[in-house]
C-alpha cells in the first residue's frame, strides 16, 4: 500500500527458517520511498493470538477514511483441526510514518469460518472497497460444500469494517478448478482513456465499467484473470469470454505471466495513479538448497498494469522507477541483423541486465505450417520446438545468464508459423540448456504486434521477459553454476533459416538496489 508518503510491501515470512513454516508463519514488513529500494523493519504480525496461534496468513491492505491502514488476514487456529479464520489489525500509532507497530482487536476473529467450508480451504481476503450503498465488501477464496466442494471466490459486506455478512451469492465459482486462492478485483480503463488511470482506493470508481478477476489456481499453481463486469448490486462478477464454455473454468483464462509466478496481488498507487502488481516467484531448486543458502523466494519486480486497447486482455511493464538502476548502457544496435546460425555478444551485460530490443523479419517465406492441435497445447509446443531446433522463422531472441562458452544458458525467443493465409508467433523461455528442464511459453494469433517492443530484466537467478509491448510476459527462475562466479554473458541469436533484423537494441547493466537494508529506521 502507498500511505503517507512510504510504500510499504507486506510478506508472508517465517522468521525461524528459510522453508515454510506454517506456524510459525508471520507477515515480514518493508518499507520504501521508491518501490526500488526497501528498508526492513520488524515483523508486524507475528502468531501471537488465539485467533491466529497457528500461523498470520496472507489478506491486504486497506486505507479507511481518516486515512487509517486496516490489514485484513487469514489467521489459522488449532493445528489439529486447521480452521482459517480472517482478522483485522490496525497501527497502535496512525501518526508514524513507518507503522512500525500493528495492534490485534479483542473481538478478532471478524469472519468465522462458514459451517459449509472445510476448515483449511477459507483464506485470503482482498483488499476492501465501498459499493453504491455505502457498504464495504472484501472478497475470500473458499471451497463450499464439503472436500470435494466448489472452488468459489466468496462476498462479505459490513457496515463498520467490523461485523461482516456473507453475500448470499458468490462473486464467481469455478466447478472445475480444485481450489483458488489470493483473489484479486480491480476495476481498469475502457480502451481509450489514460492508461493505468483507475483504481480502488477506498470508493467505487465512478463511471467503470469493467473489471479484472485474478485468481490463483493451487493445482497449477498458475495466476489466471479475466476481464468482465462486476454488478455491485448482487456482488457477482461475469467474465467477459470469446468462448463462453470457458466462463467456468478459470484454468482457461488469461495467465498473468506464462512462467514461474504466483499469489500476484495488485494495488492503486495513488502517488502516480496507477496500478502496480507484485508477484511470487518462489525456487524451483531444491528445500536443501534453500536452507543452505537460508532463504527462498523472491517478489518480481513490481508491475505497471492496464487495459489493452483490444478490451480483452491486460498489458504489463516493470514500472518506471527500475529505470533508476540503469548504471550504464553497455550497446546500443540500430539496423542490425543477425544471419541464419548466428550468435552475437553484448558485451558487458552480465548477470543483472536490462535489455530493450525490437525485431522484425525480412521475410515470411520459410514460416512452417502450424498444426491446429498445436493450440491444444503451447507447452507441449515449445518443449518439441526448443530454442537449439533450427526452424523456418525463428527461434530468435537472447541467450540470457549465459556462460562465455554457452554450455550454459537461457534462452528467450520468438517463432513464427504460417496459419491459415496469416501467422501465428510464439515466445518461449527455455531453461533446459541452464538448469531445469521446462520451457515456459504464449501463443500470439497475430504477427505484428507480436514482435513488437520487448524488454527482458535479468538479476541474477530471475529472468522477466515482456513480449508485445507487455501482452506477455514469462517469469523463469535460474540456478547455472557459472553464475557464481559472475560471470554470464548476453547473447543475440538466430536459429531460423533467414535473417532476423534486430532494428532496435539497448543494454543497460543494473546497480544493486538496497533491498531489505536495515537503516536504523531510516529509508534509503
Amino acid at each position: 500500500m502507498y500511505h503517507n508518503g512510504v510504500y510499504h510491501l507486506f510478506y508472508q515470512y517465517n522468521p525461524l527458517g528459510a522453508t515454510w513454516g506454517a506456524g510459525n508463519l508471520s507477515w515480514g514488513h518493508s518499507i520504501s520511498r521508491d518501490l526500488v529500494n526497501w528498508a526492513a523493519l520488524d515483523t508486524a504480525l507475528d502468531p501471537t493470538a488465539p485467533f491466529d496461534n497457528n500461523g498470520c496468513w496472507s489478506g491486504s491492505a486497506t486505507i479507511l477514511p481518516g486515512s487509517i491502514p486496516a490489514l485484513m488476514y487469514t489467521g489459522r487456529i488449532d493445528a489439529g483441526k486447521e480452521v482459517q479464520v480472517q482478522n483485522i489489525a490496525f497501527p497502535k500509532n496512525p501518526a508514524d510514518p513507518f507503522l512500525h507497530e500493528w495492534v490485534k482487536p479483542a473481538y478478532n476473529p471478524v469472519i468465522r469460518l462458514p459451517i459449509d467450508v472445510p476448515g483449511d480451504k477459507f483464506r485470503d481476503p482482498t483488499t476492501a472497497w465501498v459499493g453504491g450503498d455505502g457498504l464495504w465488501r472484501i472478497a475470500v477464496a473458499a471451497k463450499v460444500g464439503g472436500p470435494s466442494g466448489i472452488a468459489s471466490t466468496l462476498i462479505y459486506r459490513s457496515k463498520d469494517f467490523r461485523r461482516w455478512k456473507r453475500n448470499a451469492l458468490p462473486l464467481y465459482m469455478s466447478h472445475t478448478a480444485d481450489m483458488v486462492e489470493c483473489p484479486d478485483l480491480f476495476p481498469v480503463a475502457e480502451p481509450g482513456v489514460e492508461e493505468g488511470r483507475l483504481g480502488y482506493t477506498s470508493e467505487m470508481a465512478s463511471g467503470v465499467l469493467r473489471h479484472v478477476l485474478k485468481l490463483s489456481v493451487m493445482e497449477t499453481t498458475q495466476d489466471y484473470y479475466a476481464v468482465g463486469r462486476y454488478d455491485d448490486v448482487v456482488d457477482t462478477f461475469v467474465p467477459e469470454m470469446d468462448d463462453e464454455r470457458n466462463v467456468d473454468d478459470c484454468r482457461t483464462w488469461r495467465r498473468l505471466d506464462y512462467g514461474h509466478m504466483y499469489a500476484s496481488k495488485t494495488f492503486f498507487d495513488a502517488r502516480k495513479n496507477r496500478r502496480v502488481l507484485w508477484a511470487w516467484a518462489n525456487e524451483s531448486d531444491s528445500k536443501d538448497d534453500d536452507i543452505a543458502k537460508g532463504w527462498s523466494g523472491v517478489q518480481t519486480f513490481p508491475r505497471k498494469v492496464w487495459l489493452d486497447k483490444d478490451g480483452k486482455q491486460l498489458r504489463q511493464w516493470p514500472i518506471e522507477e527500475i529505470e533508476t538502476l540503469r548504471s550504464k548502457q553497455v550497446i546500443y544496435w540500430l539496423e542490425a541483423q543477425v544471419n541464419a546460425g548466428g550468435v552475437n555478444k553484448i558485451v558487458g551485460a552480465g548477470a543483472q541486465v536490462d535489455v530493450e530490443a525490437i525485431f522484425e523479419i525480412p521475410s515470411l517465406e520459410e514460416a512452417e505450417t502450424f498444426e491446429p492441435n498445436w493450440l491444444l497445447d503451447p507447452q507441449k509446443l515449445c518443449e518439441e520446438k526448443r530454442a537449439s531446433m533450427p526452424g523456418g522463422v525463428g527461434p530468435f531472441g537472447l541467450l540470457v545468464m549465459a556462460s562465455d562458452d554457452l554450455r550454459e544458458h537461457t534462452a528467450i525467443f520468438f517463432r513464427v508459423f504460417r496459419h491459415n493465409h496469416n501467422y501465428k508467433v510464439l515466445m518461449c523461455t527455455d531453461l533446459t540448456s541452464c538448469c531445469t528442464p521446462v520451457c515456459c511459453c504464449r501463443m500470439w494469433p497475430q504477427l505484428l504486434r507480436a514482435l513488437a517492443r520487448r524488454t527482458n530484466l535479468i538479476d541474477q537467478s530471475v529472468v522477466e521477459s515482456f513480449g508485445g509491448g507487455g501482452r506477455t510476459c514469462i517469469t523463469a527462475r535460474v540456478y547455472p553454476e557459472h553464475a557464481e562466479n559472475n560471470n554470464s554473458e548476453v547473447f543475440v541469436f538466430n536459429n531460423g533459416t533467414g535473417i532476423v533484423k534486430v532494428s532496435r537494441l539497448e543494454a543497460w547493466s543494473l546497480a544493486t538496489a538496497a533491498v531489505n537494508v536495515v537503516h536504523g529506521g531510516r529509508i534509503p
